[in-house]
């Protein structure tokens, strides 16, 4: 099993498929992009079905969320969800995507055996899309989340960040919007994740201020605390339920003792917190002819090493030097 020193046991493994993206969205990264991965340095499909095969077969892991940059951006991303889909135990397969592409890709991931998805919606309004991504893609995204609930990719989830004097003024539309189509819509707090280094405290929308904006129009009470588990938001019956919404606290409201989550980034790096400032390098001992069993060795060592938080509030906190683009979700 995955566990660190503080007894959290990691069940929950993130896998990077690139660190590329189509957009360029200012929480993130600058309008000119970054400089990419080079192709060889990325894990294969084999060798990400081959670490992942070790994760669920031999240390316990439960859940495989596929994200990126933009995962949807692999051309291999079918047929790794499909072998991800043949292990046993079957682990719980999902992913994270901006949705540009999703419409055509939801139905031959249904059949290749994704579960469910959650796709990055942070405006309604064109112009507001534009500003904060640097492309005009927002009817795509759209697309994107009729197509996976057609393919019953479900629940289909929302992830939305609101900037304060950017979009902030969106939360109320964007969950009318979500309870209409029948998506859950997650609220997640602004991290200091961008590759600009640009975040700041004081221009992130808290969980308080989310909560408040939406009572203003909204009657919501909370769900079941007992029921959270590790998962990261806070959910809320919308209106008596059985609609809910979801606020992830991610700084003000940090969920590090419950954490059992652990990353795999697009180069083949463990990452035991999304906030780490160093990794564990599976891909070199891979591709140098290391066994299953040494590798699950070294992941059990990389995750026992885990912090107790991620310490935004103490002041020795560094940011990581990889961008949230780079790290994956």
């Amino acid at each position: 099993m995955l566990v660190d020193s503080f007894g959290r046991v990691a069940t929950d493994l993130r896998v990077s498929l690139t660190d590329r993206c189509n957009l360029r969205c200012s929480y993130c990264m600058p309008p000119e992009g970054l400089d990419w991965l080079p192709k060889p340095e990325l894990l294969t499909a084999d060798e990400v079905v081959r670490l992942v095969t070790i994760g669920v077969e031999r240390l316990g892991i439960t859940e495989v969320r596929y994200t990126g940059g933009e995962p949807l951006l692999r051309g291999d991303l079918v047929e790794i969800v499909a072998a991800t889909a043949a292990l046993r135990p079957r682990p719980q397969i999902s992913l994270t995507t901006n949705g540009i592409g999703l419409a055509r890709l939801a139905e031959p991931l249904a059949r290749g055996g994704l579960d469910r998805v959650n796709v990055s919606l942070d405006t309604l309004d064109r112009d507001v899309f534009v500003r904060l991504a640097h492309r005009d893609r927002l009817g795509d995204v759209l697309d994107g989340l009729a197509g996976a609930a057609s393919a019953g990719l479900l629940p289909v989830k929302v992830n939305t960040v609101l900037m304060r004097d950017v979009n902030e003024h969106e939360a109320v539309p964007l969950l009318r919007f979500c309870l209409e189509r029948g998506y859950e819509l997650r609220f997640i707090e602004q991290m200091p994740l961008d590759a600009q280094h640009g975040w700041r405290r004081d221009r992130m929308v808290t969980a308080d201020e989310i909560l408040g904006l939406l009572k203003d129009s909204f009657d919501l009470t909370e769900d079941d605390p007992r029921a959270r588990g590790s998962a990261p938001a806070e959910l809320f019956l919308v209106d008596g339920g059985p609609a809910r919404v979801g606020v992830i606290g991610s700084v003000t409201r940090p969920f590090c003792g419950a954490c059992d989550r652990v990353r795999l980034t697009a180069d083949g790096q463990v990452r035991n917190c999304l906030f780490a400032t160093d990794e564990s390098d599976l891909r070199s001992a891979l591709r140098s002819g290391a066994s299953d069993d040494d590798l699950a060795a070294r992941w059990v060592a990389a995750v026992r090493g885990k912090r107790a938080g991620h310490g935004i509030d103490d002041p020795s906190f560094l940011q990581p030097a990889r961008p949230m683009s780079a790290i994956g979700g």
